[in-house]
């Protein structure tokens, strides 16, 4: 089989982009996979790509930033779109033309505007899978009646929460659409598992205002306070870098938390501590928080929506704390600082329970939808080709002709109906 990803930049950092590597990456074992990129900026990808899978740009940004097509607006990709300032004319005319000619049996949009672009475009024979990576509440008034519209034409959503499927099965009212969660996968660590004994934090992702570092940063200060030799280690590069800085500085804390930079593959940077950490307002997944339990640490995370609840069992493998409350963040943090057998107890359970995220299990549920998607897709071909028959001997024969089709037309509509059904389990 093959399958195709339709990615926004393949070239940068990000969530997405991860997970999106690491599904390709399991599916090349047993099919042929490509990701295709709309966007590209740099030479080569930031993370690294299994050799297996090619990466395929559609616009190249060194060269076509100027194109007099990338000067108009997008179309197509929707305008309440976080990312439509970055689509254009040039864009929607490139994702079209590879949709058109794609040769492959499955084809994954990896965000909403893309999405759309998958469902007004693939062609028929194509079976069509909306990924969502954000959340559904996380999206505009007017984002959800331009997806409500155009998602009619997929044949799958998937979600990464149980919590989001069931939002969008509630508010989005999308018949015979079939609507599943499908967690982000880590592939296996080739480190040794953190032993629990180093006196370091570890947190990490993209230094922008709705992960709240600023929040983690003034918790710790408690941790700081009674285990001076502990230390904060935040990952990551962004906007906040700065504001950050100056807050490590009037804090005093200079000695304690550390603005590390970016880290790729983070492996050998989780397996060097002894506690990870989560301080978001908002995290449709968690992927950092799956990748430090997959390296045996116990994470300490803001339960916010979704992700979070969803992936840690508060006071086994980790800490549940309510958005935004610095104190109850310190606490959770000194808990664990405090009580090194409750640590190394909680590192335990995590490497357990993490390993539902191993890509095993994941590529196994995501082949499921990709196999049943595709057999859908093929099936209501089939009974497209059989009512044309059907009506074509209708229509240039007599009544004892369709009395003759009449049976075929019935197993034709029987077909129809069994894929629909299946389609809707």
């Amino acid at each position: 089989m093959k399958i195709s990803f339709l990615l926004h930049n393949g070239y940068g950092i990000g969530g997405t982009i991860t997970t999106t590597f690491n599904l390709a990456r399991a599916l090349a074992e047993r099919h042929e996979v490509e990701i295709v990129s709309v966007l590209r900026h740099r030479e080569r990808p930031n993370l690294d790509l299994d050799p297996r899978v090619r990466l395929r740009p559609l616009v190249d940004l060194r060269h076509e930033n100027e194109h007099a097509l990338h000067l108009r607006p997008a179309r197509v990709f929707p305008r309440a779109e976080y990312r439509y300032g970055q689509y254009s004319e040039l864009t929607d005319r490139r994702i079209g033309e590879c949709l058109a000619g794609t040769d492959a049996d499955v084809v994954i949009g990896t965000r909403p505007g893309l999405n759309v672009h998958l469902a007004l475009q693939a062609p028929r024979h194509v079976a069509r899978i909306g990924q969502e990576h954000l959340t559904l509440d996380n999206h505009s008034p007017r984002l959800r009646t331009a997806l409500r519209r155009a998602y009619r034409g997929l044949d799958v959503v998937t979600t990464v929460t149980e919590a989001d499927a069931a939002a969008y099965r509630r508010k989005m009212r999308l018949p015979g659409i079939r609507v599943r969660a499908l967690p982000n996968s880590v592939p296996d660590p080739a480190l040794p598992a953190a032993d629990g004994t180093s006196k370091v934090v570890v947190a990490a992702g993209r230094l922008v205002p709705v992960k709240r570092y600023d929040l983690l940063i003034e918790a710790f200060a408690a941790v700081a306070a009674e285990h001076p030799d502990w230390q904060l280690r935040i990952y990551g590069k962004g906007e906040e870098r700065d504001r950050l800085r100056r807050l490590i500085s009037e804090l005093g804390l200079w000695d304690n938390v550390f603005l590390m930079g970016a880290a790729t593959p983070m492996e050998a940077e989780w397996v060097k501590g002894s506690i990870g950490a989560a301080s978001s307002d908002f995290e449709p997944f968690g992927m950092t928080i799956v990748e430090a339990m997959r390296c045996g640490l116990p994470v300490v995370s803001t339960d916010c929506p979704y992700g979070p609840g969803e992936i840690i069992a508060d006071g086994v493998d980790g800490r549940l704390v309510p958005v935004g409350d610095r104190e109850a963040l310190g606490a959770a943090l000194l808990e664990l600082v405090r009580d090194d057998e409750r640590r190394h107890r909680a590192g335990r359970a995590a490497l357990q329970n993490a390993r539902r995220f191993a890509p095993g299990p994941v590529v196994g549920q995501a082949e499921q939808l990709i196999s049943e998607a595709v057999s859908a897709r093929r099936a209501g071909r089939r009974v497209v080709r059989e009512r044309a028959r059907v009506r074509r001997v209708l229509s240039g024969h007599g009544f004892a002709a369709r009395d003759a089709a009449h049976s075929a037309y019935s197993a034709a509509d029987d077909m129809r109906r069994r894929a629909l059904r299946r389609r809707q389990r």
